[in-house]
């Protein structure tokens, strides 16, 4: 899933300060393209964590404004598929059942059945 949330940086002269209104939450980087990377990983890892727990996830408000002249508002775009594919690649057990025949051949062929699960739910997620 792809969004876009607004947020508002700071430069504090040192650093640049990022909040992101839609979460309630901060980062920073040190600079401009730097921030903004720590931005989309907040966001992505609040946006995921919100999903986890069965949350439903902020609306983007694109009507922010700056409140001073030193700020900055910029929107910042997440891919949560992406994002968890890259962090999230804790195994998982799975039990399934197979015909007997269609087992005993695949082992004679040595075939990793985890391997091909997860290449057949890649494959059908891509389609969707």
């Amino acid at each position: 899933m792809k969004l876009v949330y607004p947020v508002i940086m700071t430069n504090t002269g040192k650093d640049i300060l990022v909040y992101v209104p839609a979460f309630n939450c901060n980062t920073q980087g040190k600079d401009y393209p730097e921030a903004i990377e720590m931005a989309r990983d907040v966001i992505s890892l609040m946006a995921i964590d919100y999903e986890d727990d069965g949350k439903e996830l902020p609306k983007a408000d694109l009507n922010i404004k700056a409140s001073n002249d030193n700020d900055v508002v910029s929107l910042v775009d997440v891919d949560l598929l992406a994002y968890r594919k890259k962090y999230d690649n804790k195994a998982v057990r799975k039990n399934c059942t197979i015909p007997h025949w269609l087992n005993a051949e695949a082992e004679r062929h040595g075939i990793n059945f985890s391997a091909v699960l997860q290449e057949a739910l890649q494959k059908k997620l891509m389609t969707k």
